[in-house]
């Protein structure tokens, strides 16, 4: 579910003009400018949403740290 949400989230911050690959930056990393988030991490948290509402959170965080910590007892 996360790989692909992260695709979806991925696939419209690359067209979005607010993308550091518009714009000169320092940093070697892909993130947006009005935030400041990388963007391979700020996609990927089901809880965070594009400040300029381009998409949106899909739970809460207190949803997201249950399924974190499902997972965490599901690998040991």
């Amino acid at each position: 579910m996360i790989a692909h949400v992260r695709a979806e989230r991925m696939k419209i911050c690359n067209e979005c003009e607010n993308h550091s690959k518009h714009h000169p930056s320092i940093r070697p990393d892909e993130h947006c400018i009005v935030c400041g988030c990388t963007l391979s991490a700020k996609t990927s948290c089901l809880s965070c949403a594009c400040p300029i509402y381009k998409w949106r959170e899909i739970m809460t965080s207190e949803q997201e740290e249950e399924i974190k910590q499902y997972d965490e007892k599901e690998q040991t």
